[in-house]
């Protein structure tokens, strides 16, 4: 395979974006497996933790190596959470291993200690070997896991300022957001200037407990003290939660002391280590020999008490690891993650967004015509969207904090997706192994308009009735359920029925003809509240139901807004309103007529026999051709802005306008949803701020 993909770069050439495809490939394919247990308990959103190898193949001896590995996964799943030890077999890294894996790496002769800088040499060899921090670290963050426990980390070696020895451990803390839960840094180690790497490194590094002592391994106190100290479990979820939400990149380093009861065998530990210690400087062994020397004289004066006591480390770091994993999982559910955390007495301001989340290419060609058959001129930028992202990215920059359930593939694109969704509840977003992250490639005219799009979208066939059921009670709670078009027929029904034994309002965004019907064929949509479709969707609404739609499709604009109205009829028997979306010509608000207004407010609504419905005409914000980036992610805005505005309580005509106005600052962006967007840039206050065009009111004939 490996000379294969060498011969295909030399025909097509080094180029950036196709070495990212094959990197893409390899990571989700071939050279990293991750076992079922570990991406079942992932897409499950529930704790997972993951282990180093090394122990096993390098840092005890069969069968000890063996029996600590069981143990330390027996102690991960008593606690409520799914070990995933991580190892390199046959020239593949494995997130999750079998009993069998196990045994294989703790019997092997002679295996590779695989860091990171290892990890390219033994996957393109087909070497297997255990992991040390650094490359498990690698491997956790791939995988999605953001909890590792070890017994400790590497630091400086004692004059390291001369040698530069120092750990890859302390560097790859400083690149790889993941937490490392250990029991700190050997004392035969340089603990100062290994703090002081770290500090440098960007590492948010916390003692375990009451105090901000700093373990040095054996030791419950180096001397030396940590920045912070967090008391519990649920303290460092916080802290973690805090740094993977601010998107730092860096990873967090938890130490851990040793358990009081161990407290006593480290003392002797460590005060054998400062003999071996002072024996190596008498016998001028310096630089890369000391560690080795040290570890073999301390085994000798302990006499393999230290073996026991590193057991016991381990077995309390896992028991400690898994509890912060599975504290840090809780407060994702709770909604409570730094990104979502907001004050609030009930859940009823909580909204929910069921959809798909894409990785979106958009090409905008500089002519005015597109080719077809030859290249065209243009420029080409890469984004993160899908109607669902869209909505829920949007609501969450105003204010409004939605719960977004969707599924990603476990790749390199679905690592860069949720680097830049760190601002969402993405608690609910599936990872899933053997499936691709979604893809969009657009092509947009030099006018704006969508001249051709192309999607990879099955994954989002994973967003199942099983899987959302897992949500249940949050959907039952919800002041607004928004669905989209992606979703499965059957998750679509699902949620329906929940949302109408409980009285929950639904949104459903339609993507596209195509799917636009997938709540009309059967009485699912009956417990709709809000439709928004384009006049085509809501035309092949129609006809999905079976009514009379005219053939001639209208055109100007004055026909648009009557047949618009008038297909939004028939719906309005059920709905509170269809929201019809007419691109540069605005919007058309479909419903009763309530008090010179058609109201959004109120989940008890149903349509009065003998109500007047009507529509309510709003043009666009005027934009030149010129000014538009992006049209992806117009819609979408304009939904979601309307549907923020709704959750605060303003009446539909600053509702319509705050739609309005996030619809245009997307269409000026090179994103779907403008970074800009916020709760200060589209507020009620900027709506009564800026001079508005008059609306205009359609009835029926």
């Amino acid at each position: 395979m490996l000379g294969k993909v060498a011969s295909l770069l030399q025909r097509v050439g080094p180029s950036a974006s196709h070495n990212a495809f094959l990197t893409r490939c390899f990571l989700h394919g071939s050279l990293l497996r991750i076992h079922p247990s570990v991406s079942e308990a992932l897409a499950s959103q529930e704790p997972v933790v993951a282990l180093e190898s090394t122990i096993i193949t390098h840092g005890m001896p069969y069968p000890h190596n063996l029996r600590t590995a069981q143990e330390v996964e027996g102690i991960v799943r008593a606690s409520g959470a799914t070990p995933a030890t991580v190892g390199v077999l046959g020239g593949r890294v494995h997130v999750g291993l079998s009993e069998e894996e196990l045994c294989f790496l703790a019997r092997s002769e002679a295996p590779l200690k695989v860091s990171r800088r290892d990890l390219p040499y033994a996957l393109s060899q087909g070497l297997s070997g255990g992991t040390t921090v650094s490359a498990t670290m690698t491997a956790a963050h791939r995988a999605g896991i953001p909890v590792f426990v070890t017994g400790g980390v590497g630091g400086v070696h004692r004059g390291g300022e001369s040698t530069m020895d120092v750990s890859a451990d302390l560097t790859e803390l400083g690149r790889t957001p993941v937490a490392v839960v250990s029991a700190g840094v050997k004392s035969i180690l340089d603990i100062g200037r290994t703090l002081e790497y770290l500090e440098t490194q960007g590492v948010c590094v916390a003692t375990f407990g009451s105090s901000r002592d700093f373990p040095a391994f054996f030791a419950p106190r180096s001397g030396f003290v940590s920045p912070y100290n967090v008391k519990d479990e649920r303290e460092a979820a916080a802290l973690i939660a805090s740094a993977l939400a601010l998107g730092l990149g860096s990873g967090v380093l938890i130490a851990v002391p040793i358990p009081e009861e161990q407290a006593a065998v480290g003392q002797e530990i460590e005060e054998a280590i400062q003999r071996a210690l002072t024996e190596s400087r008498e016998k001028g062994i310096t630089g890369r020999e000391v560690t080795p020397f040290v570890l073999k004289r301390v085994s000798e004066l302990t006499q393999g008490k230290s073996l026991e006591a590193n057991m016991a480390l381990i077995r309390n770091n896992a028991a400690v690891g898994s509890g912060i994993a599975r504290a840090l999982v809780t407060l994702r559910q709770e909604g409570q993650t730094p990104s979502t955390r907001r004050e609030r007495q009930t859940d009823q301001a909580s909204a929910v967004v069921i959809g798909g989340i894409n990785v979106d290419f958009i090409a905008k060609v500089k002519q005015e015509k597109l080719v077809m058959g030859q290249t065209n001129p243009g420029s080409v930028g890469q984004s993160f969207g899908g109607v669902g992202r869209n909505l829920a990215d949007c609501l969450t920059r105003l204010g409004a904090q939605p719960l977004f359930i969707s599924a990603l593939g476990v790749d390199a694109l679905s690592e860069s997706a949720l680097s830049y969704c760190t601002h969402m509840n993405t608690s609910g977003v599936a990872r899933l192994q053997d499936h691709s992250t979604a893809t969009y490639c657009a092509v947009i005219t030099e006018k704006g308009e969508l001249g051709v799009g192309v999607g990879d979208m099955d994954i989002h066939q994973r967003i199942t009735e099983q899987y959302v059921s897992r949500f249940e009670e949050r959907l039952a709670t919800a002041s607004l359920v928004c669905l989209d078009g992606n979703i499965p027929v059957s998750t679509i029904d699902y949620v329906c029925g929940i949302a109408s034994k409980h009285r929950v309002p639904v949104w459903f965004e339609p993507t596209n003809v195509d799917k636009a019907c997938k709540p009309f064929l059967s009485d699912s949509w009956k417990a709709l509240s809000f439709f928004s479709p384009n006049l085509a969707e809501l035309r092949a609404v129609n006809q999905a139901l079976g009514l009379p739609v005219p053939a001639a499709v209208p055109s100007s604009l004055d026909d648009v807004l009557g047949s618009a109205l008038a297909l939004s009829r028939p719906l309005l028997e059920h709905l509170r309103c269809v929201v019809v979306t007419l691109g540069p010509h605005g919007v058309l608000l479909c419903g009763d007529a309530e008090g010179g207004a058609v109201s959004l407010q109120g989940a008890e609504y149903k349509h009065q026999p003998g109500g007047r419905l009507c529509g309510v005409h709003y043009p666009a914000i005027p934009i030149s051709a010129g000014d538009i980036v992006n049209v992806s992610g117009a819609g979408d805005s304009l939904a979601a802005g309307l549907m923020a505005g709704m959750l605060q309580g303003q009446d539909s005509d600053t509702c319509v306008k705050m739609g309005l106005l996030a619809a245009d600052m997307s269409l000026r962006s090179h994103d779907p949803v403008s970074p800009a967007l916020s709760s200060t840039t589209v507020s009620p206050e900027q709506v009564r701020a800026r001079r508005w065009p008059p609306v205009t009111w359609q009835w029926p004939g």
